[in-house]
């Protein structure tokens, strides 16, 4: 057979595999999970699928190997080993698949996130494998090769069960309002301009700019007090949260799962919520908009509160400093109102 030939036959295998790879991944992001009835075994899940995703490891590899140097595979063995990465693609979709969401919806979906990444990273393996020379070992396909094994080799530090899975997402949001409460400080600090590294005073021609826009005034400043205030309060709630959780969150039963995915995906919104309160106290400042944002992120807030008493992980030292939040956000929120409408 003339080298020709054989490079269309694994081709057409190499096509036929890439497109049921994209339909497996596209079902495991998009499907739902088998229901389950009766007690389910969180630990022979992990076992099962850390077992799986090795097999894909492994065979993405034998793949990667078999079109690194000439001569390519037969026909017969570049159906071999497509059916072969096929089978471990399926075995790990299936076994993602056990997983109900009743052990937790925040669980589950960061193993879809981790299973999705791993069926990704095999399809542009195959996808760099047919578009490269096949008898030539390309950077792409060694890059696209270790892509394949970093997205399995994340799978033994993924949370194992919900109360852990619900930690990553306040050790995520955490860092994110942490991030947005130090722009602001560090903005103030500067010593009058927060737009000087952005906006050039000394352009050819021009007298520098004189705009005050660009510049906070004293009742702008004293705004920015209690606005920092509910921004700290929320960072505080979080890191409150995070420990009450350590301590007290429970998955035994399904209904304490899904409490803490009900706080997972209410603390989610705190961010944006902030991220949207920092920019408007940007000179010039909408004082308007500054009230709605700070109003919008204190009733977010009181709700993460609320959710947070009536949860299994709030005892009666959690209850103190959930009472001590509120009462921060009720002041906070009313200080801004009242430096707003001074001199209004």
């Amino acid at each position: 057979m003339s080298a020709d030939n054989r490079v269309g036959d694994v081709s057409v295998s190499l096509r036929n595999l890439l497109n049921s790879v994209q339909c497996v991944r596209d079902r495991v992001r998009d499907g739902e999970s088998n229901k389950s009835d009766g007690e389910f075994d969180l630990s022979n899940f992990w076992d099962t699928l850390n077992q799986a995703v090795k097999v894909v490891s492994q065979e993405a590899t034998k793949l990667s190997l078999a079109f690194s140097n000439p001569p390519l595979p037969s026909q017969q063995d570049g159906e071999k080993l497509a059916d072969s990465i096929l089978n471990s693609v399926l075995t790990l979709s299936t076994v993602y698949y056990w997983l109900p969401k009743s052990q937790g919806i925040t669980l589950r979906r960061q193993v879809r996130d981790a299973t999705v990444q791993v069926l990704d990273g095999v399809a542009q393996l195959v996808e760099v494998i047919l578009s490269s020379p096949l008898q030539s070992l390309s950077q792409d396909q060694l890059t696209s090769t270790g892509s394949v094994w970093s997205a399995c080799d994340q799978f033994p530090q993924l949370p194992q069960d919900n109360k852990e899975a619900v930690l990553v997402v306040l050790s995520a949001q955490i860092g994110v309002i942490k991030d947005a409460i130090e722009e602001i400080e560090q903005a103030l600090s500067e010593p009058l301009d927060p737009f000087s590294d952005v906006l050039d005073d000394d352009l050819e021609g021009e007298e520098p700019r004189g705009n005050q826009d660009t510049y906070w005034s004293d009742k702008d400043r004293r705004v920015i007090g209690p606005s920092q205030g509910l921004m700290k309060a929320s960072s505080a709630c979080l890191r409150k949260l995070t420990s009450a959780i350590r301590a007290n969150a429970d998955v035994a039963t399904s209904q304490n799962r899904s409490q803490l995915d009900d706080l997972a995906d209410i603390t989610k919104e705190l961010s944006p919520g902030i991220d949207d309160l920092a920019l408007c106290l940007y000179p010039p400042m909408d004082y308007s908009s500054v009230e709605e944002h700070v109003s919008s992120l204190a009733a977010l807030l009181k709700k993460v509160l609320q959710i947070i008493r009536s949860s299994h992980v709030c005892g009666e030292s959690q209850l103190t400093w959930v009472q001590f939040l509120e009462g921060a956000v009720d002041h906070n929120l009313q200080k801004t109102k009242d430096i707003i409408q001074q001199d209004s």
